[in-house]
């Protein structure tokens, strides 16, 4: 599922925003691949391959950008994060469909590509408010409401005739009904679907029907050449049958499957059911959308009020905050493949607490809820491999019990988008957001102030950019500083958005430092100590 930021605006108008942090995998050709060896992306041999980060890490290369939502999906091994001007930064696996619109293997998350909805050819000002990751292929969503996309194509799941895949981000011809053009205002994808959300309710959908997922009443499963079966294609958006007289307020997808809610907060469900994963007490698959018992009222307390989608299962929120599951989403016992949750239960630990948004990664599950100072994480998952959880490096890498995430005990996290080996989390910078470890570790930056070139010593030690560690004394600024700012600092290279890391092969644990001292000498106010 795409995840965007809970909260849309602060008090004084301003648009909320917050850091990218990651954890998990790194490595991003190997990642979810049972060969992991071989020459990593950018590495001289097999012992360079890039890190698994077992706690959150702020991504250096989006720290001092403002951004306001993530997106990622369960079946994905990219992301795309917008910026508060409708700036798309895009990394992660890229190879061999191109879901980020480029001729490259991999997009480091060390250097993002910064993409904006003019340079496809939208009008001056368009910007992009939402994003969808299917595991080949991506959408972006403009202020136009249209729609663009690139990657895998063998099923029209971008939109366009199908091919092998569209290699840079091309406009999908907009939805119609009535004979009018529908704006789009959201998207979710899947691993051979997309859905998408018009700004009247309307939802359509492209790509393949094979397990029902395009919501319009049939799978087109017939016999083509070989004897092979085939399913119906839909190149062009379609509208999901029976939900005309309904105005759908969200969507979610799974790898196979959708579910959408509406004003009255109804839960709605379709496609593949492997593993009940659509909680209506059976397996069969749903062609035509379904609306959830549990979620249809008539109380309107027992209605949804968030929905998310995980590889075979799907999450719903309740209006009175409480948190249920349907389908497989751990490995053994209850909720695994041999006893998966048939309709919609409660998970007993988180019950007693009131969650605010939640997400679901390749094998991981997150949910935020508030306590009295804040916002507290919870996390958990079997088989997380690479760290996705992020519970820290002296922890265990997965567990089917819904933990406490010690790590961002006192962050501000706003939502959590998870992959499907990788996590992302957006959070408020804070004292506490600052004492986290940075990725890369270190980067090569100079020793001496940038501006003077000269080692004042104790008595006038240099400030360090909280982005590339280059150091500068407080009255070589310009302007002068008379004291150490709270908080965040760049320095005035850095100070312009998007601007990427330095290229850097230093990917061993070091210190991150606020101040510089005299020879190199960690003092002063040391951001994180290892």
């Amino acid at each position: 599922m795409a995840t965007t930021s809970l909260r849309h605006a602060d008090t004084d108008g301003e648009q909320t925003w917050g850091r990218v942090l990651i954890c998990g995998g790194t490595d991003w050709p190997k990642l979810g691949r049972k060969d992991r060896g071989g020459k990593a992306a950018g590495g001289e041999d097999e012992d360079e391959a890039p890190p698994d980060l077992l706690e959150p890490h702020i991504l250096r290369s989006l720290s001092n950008v403002k951004i306001a939502s993530i997106h990622t999906s369960c079946a994905s091994c990219h992301c795309i994060a917008l910026d508060i001007h409708g700036t798309a930064y895009m990394f992660g696996r890229n190879a061999p469909q191109t879901p980020l619109g480029v001729p490259q293997e991999v997009v480091s998350e060390q250097k993002p590509r910064k993409l904006t909805a003019p340079e496809l050819g939208a009008g001056k000002g368009t910007r992009f408010v939402h994003a969808a990751c299917g595991r080949y292929h991506s959408l972006l969503v403009d202020s136009e409401g249209d729609i663009w996309s690139a990657g895998a194509n063998n099923v029209g799941q971008c939109g366009h005739e199908t091919c092998s895949n569209i290699p840079g981000f091309r406009k999908i011809e907009s939805p119609e009904a009535g004979g009018v053009k529908q704006r789009v205002i959201k998207a979710a994808a899947g691993i051979t679907f997309s859905v998408i959300l018009t700004e009247n309710g309307r939802v359509f959908t492209f790509g393949s029907g094979e397990k029902g997922q395009l919501g319009n009443g049939r799978t087109g499963e017939h016999i083509v050449t070989g004897n092979k079966t085939a399913f119906d294609i839909e190149v062009d958006p379609i509208p999901v049958k029976g939900l005309n007289d309904k105005v759908i307020t969200d969507i979610a997808c799974g790898q196979q499957h959708a579910v959408a809610i509406d004003e009255k907060n109804v839960v709605y469900v379709w496609g593949y059911n492997g593993y009940c994963r659509l909680g209506l007490g059976n397996q069969q698959d749903v062609l035509v959308p379904k609306a959830v018992p549990q979620f249809a009222g008539p109380n309107e307390s027992g209605t949804g009020k968030y929905i998310a989608a995980g590889p075979s299962s799907t999450i719903v929120v309740d209006q009175l905050q409480a948190f249920w599951m349907a389908g497989k989403w751990k490995n053994s016992g209850e909720g695994s493949s041999g006893s998966p949750y048939s309709s919609f239960r409660p998970i007993q630990d988180l019950m007693g607490i009131k969650v605010l948004h939640a997400s679901s990664g390749g094998v991981t599950h997150f949910a935020l809820a508030t306590e009295e100072e804040g916002v507290m994480t919870v996390a958990w998952g079997q088989g997380a491999s690479n760290g996705e959880l992020g519970l820290g490096p002296e922890e265990p890498k997965s567990t089917s019990k819904p933990t406490r995430h010690m790590p961002l005990s006192g962050i501000d996290v706003l939502s959590v988008a998870a992959g499907q080996n990788t996590t992302y989390i957006l959070a408020r910078p804070s004292a506490s957001f600052s004492d986290l470890p940075r990725h890369p570790y270190e980067v090569e930056a100079p020793e001496l102030c940038m501006v003077c070139e000269v080692d004042k010593g104790d008595d006038d030690p240099a400030l360090e950019c909280d982005k590339c560690d280059h150091p500068y004394h407080l009255g070589c600024l310009n302007p002068p500083l008379d004291a150490v700012p709270e908080g965040e600092w760049f320095c005035p290279a850095c100070d312009a958005q998007g601007v990427p890391v330095a290229d850097t092969d230093a990917v061993t644990k070091g210190v991150s430092k606020k101040r510089k001292g005299g020879g190199g000498t960690d003092e002063g106010a040391s951001k994180r100590k290892k």
